[in-house]
């Protein structure tokens, strides 16, 4: 019998790889998605779209005949001023979709949770029994994923099958927004990289992060989470294997910390409080004085999470990325 899986944040990055893998394996998807969402990620797919966003309260009559739930969809931002709608979104949300599954009777949910909610080890590498203080967590983004994940603790407690997924850096098709990694991607793509700055990041083919959500559904412990996740390089190691696919010099010079932390400061107190467009963020600045490594072999041993080699992941976003973003770009195919 074809099973019906109910997907949150399909129009996003993960979402879309996501929906196109349960359709491949022979799922029906509904896909919730908010009134004012642009569904270009979702455009010719034989889904059902459903509208409504997460603290929607008659979500529960929307998951009726659904087997799953995927939890993909939050808020991602960085500003200081979005603290609000990240908890509205991402806590609150998370509470009430959790809530409404086990009106609907859901068998079982994937939560996407996110490294972030575990934090950084200083000097090593974090794996799932590593959890940084809340206090400790740079930004309310990371703070608000890391209260979400304990709303899906709590319906772990009141009897709901749940499964926790942390990703880490995703890199592929379909990062249409795009993410921080896929605009580091871009930016080296259009050359406005002359530098870069001393940190490091866990990286992953996004259709490998698909594969673990299906994964932790079929194989995912009650109550566990799991990294997705593969390899840790730092921003120079990454950069130099995109020069190697593209041709294009990667920059040699970092940026002393200071420079971005000035002009952050000047973004979020001074040019965004007179109504300006903030262009660099403090979070993302501080964030990026860490490196922020992860030990995924939890779930490449529990799950059989996949682990495409970081070179492939890499020119498959470069492809997607010259196609989708009119660039002008060519490369020796043959690299």
């Amino acid at each position: 019998m074809t099973k019906t899986a109910f997907v949150t944040g399909g129009t996003g990055f993960i979402g879309a790889n996501l929906v196109r893998l349960l359709l491949q394996e022979g799922y029906k998807v509904k896909a919730l998605v908010r009134p004012t969402s642009k569904l270009d990620n979702l455009q010719n797919l034989d889904i059902e779209i459903v509208k409504g966003d997460l603290n929607d309260p008659e979500l529960a009559d929307k998951m009726i005949g659904c087997e799953a739930l995927f939890h993909v969809a939050a808020l991602y931002s960085l500003w200081q001023s979005d603290k609000d709608p990240l908890y509205q979104q991402n806590v609150l949300g998370t509470k009430n979709i959790l809530a409404a599954a086990r009106k609907a009777k859901i068998e079982r949910t994937v939560y996407t949770s996110s490294v972030a909610a575990i934090g950084v080890k200083e000097g090593s590498i974090a794996d799932e029994t590593y959890q940084s203080p809340v206090d400790k967590l740079i930004g309310e983004y990371k703070k608000s994923k890391f209260w979400a994940e304990q709303e899906a603790q709590n319906a772990v407690k009141l009897g709901q099958d749940v499964v926790i997924v942390n990703p880490s850096s995703p890199i592929g098709p379909w990062d249409i927004k795009p993410t921080p990694t896929g605009d580091i991607i871009l930016k080296f793509l259009r050359r406005q990289m002359p530098f870069y700055v001393d940190t490091g990041l866990n990286f992953i083919d996004v259709r490998d992060v698909a594969q673990g959500h299906l994964l932790a559904l079929e194989k995912g412990k009650k109550g566990d989470r799991y990294i997705l996740g593969n390899q840790n390089l730092t921003l120079k190691q990454f950069l130099d294997q995109l020069s190697e696919i593209t041709g294009i010099p990667a920059p040699q010079s970092t940026l002393p910390s200071f420079i971005p932390l000035t002009v952050a400061w000047i973004d979020e107190y001074v040019l965004a409080p007179l109504g300006k467009p903030p262009f660099l963020s403090l979070d993302s600045v501080r964030m990026s004085e860490q490196k922020m490594y992860y030990d995924a072999s939890k779930a490449v041993r529990e799950l059989g999470l996949p682990q495409t080699p970081i070179p492939t992941a890499l020119k498959n976003a470069v492809d997607w990325f010259s196609k989708n973003f009119a660039l002008d770009f060519k490369y020796n195919s043959a690299r």
